[in-house]
């Protein structure tokens, strides 16, 4: 049933490689814990047949493990995916995951890059003289000025960028399309870059130097290397830079509702976590400025 599910995500529900991998590896373990505790002989077992009790039993002991609440919740919320399939299927007549609560934990606020840092990260420069080296830039400068996700970076091909509208076309979550401008900076490299690579619509624009799609490590090494040359940013990622399109829109005025069309945010509660930001931003001004603060 796990791969009869892994095929409902990819091919009616539109799920990102990354967030079908990612459930794969949650039903591969819960599935390893089933067999543990019911059928040890054995490497499968039927998981509708599961009861509450078991799914509780493999909860209590990832916290045992030490597992983050965050992983927790996650892994909370792929058996709970996986067993309204089984429903929706009439494998099963009643969800076991019914009782299932997540962990209550604090929420860290978006890690992201100080503006003057990045003004380091563009004043001081990228080598040049190599394509390579060129692709790097690109790279950077698409994260930070359009927000993307790593998904979308990757995925993005020639034909979805407008240079004469100068706008670019990205397919996120649950292949949902939307259209972010490209400030001039981030357009000229762009019609560089592709011109130089002699780059056709169907090419994907950020590949391998083989010539073919570009995989995540490969985009998280070259963010970690050029943000590691700048900043003193905890985690220097791809979503670190997204992140960092979001918080510095915020701060120099944007429109919060704004800032989650380009994000592709689906409600505005996920766009808000940036307010804090701000609103950290906003105490360290006053605490400044006031001659009473």
């Amino acid at each position: 049933m796990i791969q009869s599910f892994l095929n409902y995500l990819q091919y009616e529900k539109r799920s990102s490689p990354h967030t079908i991998k990612s459930y794969k590896k949650d039903l591969e373990q819960f599935n390893d814990f089933c067999v543990s505790q019911i059928l040890s002989e054995t490497e499968t077992i039927a998981l509708e047949n599961v009861q509450y009790e078991t799914i509780r039993g493999w909860i209590v002991q990832l916290i045992s493990d030490e597992i983050s609440p965050r992983s927790v919740n996650r892994k909370i919320a792929t058996i709970n995916t996986f067993y309204k399939f089984l429903l929706k299927k009439g494998k099963i007549e009643d969800l076991p995951t019914r009782k299932l609560q997540s962990l209550k934990y604090s929420k860290k606020l978006p890690n992201f890059v100080k503006e003057a840092e990045m003004e380091g990260v563009f004043e001081s420069g990228f080598p040049e003289g190599q394509n390579y080296s060129m692709k790097e830039k690109l790279v950077i400068e698409l994260f930070y000025g359009t927000g993307i996700r790593l998904s979308e970076l990757i995925n993005l091909k020639v034909e979805d960028i407008n240079l004469n509208n100068k706008v670019l076309k990205v397919l996120g979550k649950r292949n949902k399309e939307r259209m972010i401008p490209i400030n001039a900076k981030l357009l000229e490299l762009l019609e560089n870059y592709i011109t130089i690579h002699e780059l056709t619509p169907d090419h994907f624009l950020i590949t391998t130097d083989k010539g073919k799609q570009a995989y995540p490590s490969m985009i998280y090494k070259i963010v970690n290397n050029y943000l590691s040359l700048y900043t003193t940013s905890g985690k220097k990622s791809p979503h670190t830079l997204r992140h960092t399109f979001a918080t510095h829109l915020l701060n120099n005025g944007a429109d919060l509702n704004a800032i989650k069309d380009l994000l592709g945010h689906a409600n505005l509660a996920a766009t808000q976590i940036y307010t804090h930001n701000s609103i950290e931003r906003i105490k360290k001004i006053f605490e400044q400025a006031h001659p009473k603060a």
